[in-house]
């Protein structure tokens, strides 16, 4: 008798054993079909976030090298006769140069930053105790800051802040190109409220030496979410700006005006089109600054740690696979090894009648594959479900996992890329919003895990079923090549 028939009358005469073997191996085939899905799914999200991201380049004042030359000044001037005490000087960055930068292919897009501590005229700064606080150096009675910031930006569409949400406009516009040599800004709302502000009207700043008092016209009302304590503005932004409310956004033009020079800026920050293209783009735009004054910082790292949550959810998802495969191998060999106990007679009248072990193997193996195929028909149905269902609560625990990172990061988890200034000489920058950002964008992207069944996921599966299966019969049926049939007919 042919041993797939053979095969499939045993599967049809033993409904009960065929329905268990079928439960067993769905159940094995599902969890190990969720671990590809949430597996491929985060595989994709980070491609798709690094792609829809892209690499961001920081040309700023290379601080490394105007250190080397304070130290070399102080060096001078201690075996000098010279009493005068040198100063750090950080380098600008052209505007010609920045826009001859910003047309090189590898650029989708570029943000100029500029900076300028003021003094408000007319209105009231918010006041907070740290912004009376006293530092090491009289930072607080400092009078070269003043106490409002006016952070100097191509568009505050382009703002991590306002991209991530944690700064929105509520009433009017944003900053944009258009604004270029105007004196339009955008205030944040308490400060608005406070000096009964809105759209439209106008307020005076003075610089801090009082040579120059520009009048502002408001065109937006944002909000800030960032609360005082944890603005960075409290160190590096002028110790009396240390509320994100006293931080205004005009053009870089106008912060340039305010610091009487309008040819250069703080920084720029550019956008790549493509993240593998960032060596092409530094190589390129390293011919055209002194290296010796700029330098340009990539966000490779922050990148990275934005892409490991999602990296995290990958590797359980493999572990998933692996450990779902390991198990469900071990399981069906051992049914198959109590199957075969219970077939000792079957076997061995089999044997005696001239069959071979091979095809007794081929039997058993027969029999499976239907068992797996029915299995991949019920694991392919509820895998989508049940991949979407074990990916939210692997979510739910990167999310929270994130969030504690975050929160336990403090003061020091944002700011700018590693030796980028922060506002220039002035120290006015506006705040940084980098770790916000890239925990909001690591929030979306593991949010949005397409965890849909794809053809490629369910042949793989089956792949890796047909596998475990060969695996677990070939070991189940291992004590078959040791039995002999007149051994087995006379123990029965």
């Amino acid at each position: 008798m042919n041993f797939l028939k053979r095969a499939w009358q045993y599967l049809r005469h033993k409904k009960g054993r065929t329905a268990l073997l079928v439960l067993v191996t769905s159940a094995i085939m599902l969890f190990v079909l969720a671990g590809l899905i949430i597996q491929t799914a985060a595989i994709q999200a980070v491609k798709n976030t690094v792609n829809s991201a892209g690499t961001t380049v920081t040309l700023s004042a290379n601080r490394e090298k105007a250190f080397e030359k304070l130290r070399d000044s102080q060096s001078s001037s201690s075996s000098g006769s010279t009493t005068t005490r040198p100063t750090l000087n950080l380098a600008s960055v052209s505007i010609a140069t920045a826009e001859k930068i910003g047309k090189l292919s590898q650029v989708a897009g570029y943000q100029l930053t500029s900076s300028a501590s003021v003094n408000a005229s007319g209105f009231d700064a918010i006041e907070t105790s740290s912004s009376t606080q006293s530092f090491p150096g009289g930072g607080g009675n400092d009078s070269s800051r003043g106490d409002i910031s006016i952070s100097g930006v191509s568009t505050t569409a382009a703002e991590s802040g306002f991209q991530e949400k944690t700064d929105t406009i509520t009433s009017g516009r944003g900053i944009t190109a258009a604004d270029v040599n105007t004196n339009n800004v955008v205030v944040e709302k308490n400060l608005a409220e406070q000096n009964s502000l809105k759209v439209g009207s106008k307020i005076k700043v003075k610089t801090t030496d009082s040579k120059t008092t520009k009048t502002l016209t408001i065109v937006g009302i944002y909000t800030a979410k960032t609360s005082s304590s944890s603005s960075t503005g409290g160190m590096m932004g002028g110790f009396g700006q240390s509320d994100p409310a006293n931080t205004i956004y005009g053009s870089y033009t106008l912060a340039g005006a305010l610091n009487d020079n309008t040819t250069e800026v703080s920084s720029v920050t550019y956008t790549l089109s493509d993240s593998s293209q960032e060596k092409a783009f530094t190589a390129a735009a390293k011919k055209l600054i002194d290296t010796d004054e700029l330098q340009l910082v990539s966000s490779s790292e922050t990148y990275e740690q934005l892409l490991q949550p999602m990296k995290n959810v990958e590797s359980f998802a493999n572990k998933i696979v692996w450990i779902v495969g390991i198990a469900g191998t071990i399981i069906l060999a051992l049914l198959i090894v109590l199957m075969i106990r219970e077939r000792r007679h079957e076997v061995g009248v089999l044997l005696s009648l001239g069959e071979s072990k091979t095809k007794m193997v081929g039997q058993l193996f027969a029999e499976m594959i239907v068992v797996l195929a029915a299995s991949l028909v019920i694991a392919g149905g509820l895998g989508a479900t049940f991949g979407s269902a074990v990916s939210k609560q692997l979510v739910t625990q990167q999310l929270s996992s994130q969030t504690t990172t975050t929160a336990n990061a403090g003061f020091g988890g944002g700011g700018a890329p590693s030796g980028a200034p922060t506002g220039g000489g002035n120290f006015g920058g506006g705040r940084q919003t980098n770790a916000s950002g890239s925990n909001a964008v690591t929030k979306k992207a593991l949010s949005n895990l397409n965890t849909t069944l794809k053809p490629t996921t369910f042949v793989e599966v089956a792949g890796l079923g047909l596998g475990i299966i060969a695996l677990a019969t070939l070991i189940g049926a291992t004590p078959i090549f040791r039995l002999k049939p007149k051994e087995i007919l006379t123990s029965e």
